[in-house]
């Protein structure tokens, strides 16, 4: 098997040693190690870096995140995400491809971990099951994360089949759903345990990645660093995260 290629990896330090910011397309790196080296570098040239997870900045999500913010659902219990989409197979085609980063989680599956990070935190217990694609990379991943509230998050990724890719965040008081397409803009329920559903129509602004962009120029605008929205220390948390659902995976097998 072929040696990872770390393309993100390089050519973010070369940016960053040129003096230039940087916007690295999720998955920001192959690994948490590669993830912390352009941190790092990021932190000693006094550069700005963020990674590019264009569904934390979508309308949305930042609804979501009021809702959350304001304890409307209790005490969360479970974060429910999926992302399936179906891919021909073919050994040149970069999710099949190990030395490209191929592989359901990597590509696809850092949209369930990154929603369940921005909702509950990094997980204090990870189970996984992986079953392989003909070249070896993760061609389905499952994954069952625990937190030390007592919180659970279910979340699934393949690249054989065109799943709901929904979410769902579920508390004491009630529940948000996401309709659609989840990491991309939707519409979002909130469903109390007693009353009525609010329901919040999906703007419709193009396909939706300006909205990351405009991050960007807001915070270089105002001298910042790094993303609140999208924290560096949380993009290393969920390379870590994915690093050892991985390695379960294996030992799982």
């Amino acid at each position: 098997m072929a040696t990872p290629h770390p393309m993100h990896r390089d050519n973010a330090i070369l940016a960053l040693r040129a003096g230039k910011h940087v916007l690295v397309e999720k998955p920001f790196t192959m690994n948490a190690a590669e993830a912390r080296e352009i941190v790092r570098v990021a932190r000693e040239h006094g550069l700005f870096a963020m990674e590019a997870m264009w569904t934390r900045f979508l309308p949305h999500v930042a609804i979501i995140r009021d809702w959350l913010a304001r304890g409307v659902l209790g005490d969360v219990v479970t974060v429910t995400a999926d992302h399936g989409q179906w891919f021909a197979e073919d050994a040149g085609f970069r999710l099949f491809a190990p030395e490209l980063g191929g592989g359901a989680l990597l590509d696809l599956g850092v949209y369930p971990v990154s929603f369940a990070s921005m909702v509950l935190g990094t997980p204090s217990r990870i189970v996984s099951m992986s079953d392989p694609a003909f070249t070896g990379v993760d061609a389905q991943t499952s994954m069952l994360f625990g937190y030390d509230s007592g919180a659970q998050a279910v979340l699934t990724c393949t690249l054989r089949a065109k799943s709901p890719t929904r979410a769902a965040i579920v508390g004491s008081d009630g529940r948000i759903e996401v309709e659609g397409d989840f990491y991309a803009p939707a519409a979002v329920t909130l469903v109390p345990r007693n009353g009525a559903p609010t329901r919040v129509a999906p703007v419709h602004e193009g396909r939706g990645l300006h909205h990351e962009a405009d991050e960007v120029a807001r915070r270089l605008a105002a001298g910042d660093l790094e993303s609140p929205l999208m924290p560096l220390d949380e993009t290393i948390s969920i390379m870590e995260t994915m690093d050892t659902v991985l390695a379960r995976a294996r030992q799982n097998a």
